[in-house]
């Protein structure tokens, strides 16, 4: 059997410091697709990791994977979270240990407010993320609260999935694309909430094809290319490389 790998001495990894969000070895697959290909990295609590790279490198499903949502499958290996065996775990048990997937497509519940879709989501009492802080960190949906969540517009539907999934109190924020479709202006409003929730103390990972906004944003990166990484550093080193960034960004 194979000896788990010192992740502390691991050059893919960019520090030393205990990791908050461990994945190793993760293989995952849909159907007999082979799509994550034994991806191993740490994630530090308080930190934002961009992971990056082209269309169809393994972004989207290397984050569902660990999400534990079984599609893709993993196969193989394990996912930490502050100490709980996530891979041991189904998705509604990953989520209830504090994963929070705000995916592409947002999902907001028709029928119900702004303020329905928020207390579905809210745990009982909340600990963290109560309506009213809620309301602080995104104004538009306190202004909003009482308006069918389904017919805000593209961005505040977005700003109403991240909230919802705050609503948890979770430890861990998982972001597919939050940017997509949405105007620059209503992007610096989203960057700008996820620094102040940074600034609580929230774990971070998005998954972003503005990478230069992803980029701008996170502490560090990861770009992963046909499913494998291939590069673990600062988000400064992949700005300040043009021939990483051309060759794996396209940017």
């Amino acid at each position: 059997m194979n000896e788990k790998p010192d992740f502390s001495k691991n050059a893919n990894i960019a520090s030393t410091a205990p990791a908050f969000l461990s994945v190793w070895d993760m293989h995952s697959y849909y159907g007999e697709s082979y799509i994550v290909q034994g991806v191993s990295f740490n994630v530090h609590e308080g930190e934002i990791l961009a992971l990056l790279g082209r269309n169809g490198a393994g972004k989207t499903s290397t984050l569902r994977s660990i999400a534990r949502l079984g599609d893709p499958e993993v196969r193989r290996g394990e996912i930490w979270l502050d100490h709980q065996p996530l891979h041991k775990m189904a998705s509604y048990e990953a989520a209830t240990e504090g994963l929070g997937l705000v995916p592409e497509d947002r999902r907001i519940i028709p029928g119900l407010t702004v303020e329905e879709n928020l207390q579905l989501a809210q745990i009982a009492p909340p600990v963290g993320w109560s309506l009213e802080r809620l309301y602080e960190l995104f104004p538009r949906l306190g202004e909003r609260r009482k308006q069918e969540g389904i017919t805000l517009s593209g961005g505040e539907q977005q700003m109403l999935s991240i909230a919802r999934a705050l609503a948890r109190d979770i430890k861990v924020l998982l972001l597919d694309e939050p940017y997509e479709g949405l105007a620059p202006v209503i992007v610096d409003e989203i960057e700008k909430t996820l620094v102040h929730v940074k600034q609580q103390g929230m774990t971070t990972i998005i998954v972003e094809q503005n990478a230069v906004r992803a980029l701008e944003l996170a502490d560090r990166a990861i770009i992963l290319d046909t499913g494998s990484i291939v590069f673990d550093g600062t988000a400064n080193d992949v700005l300040e490389n043009s021939q990483l960034r051309e060759e794996y960004l396209a940017i």
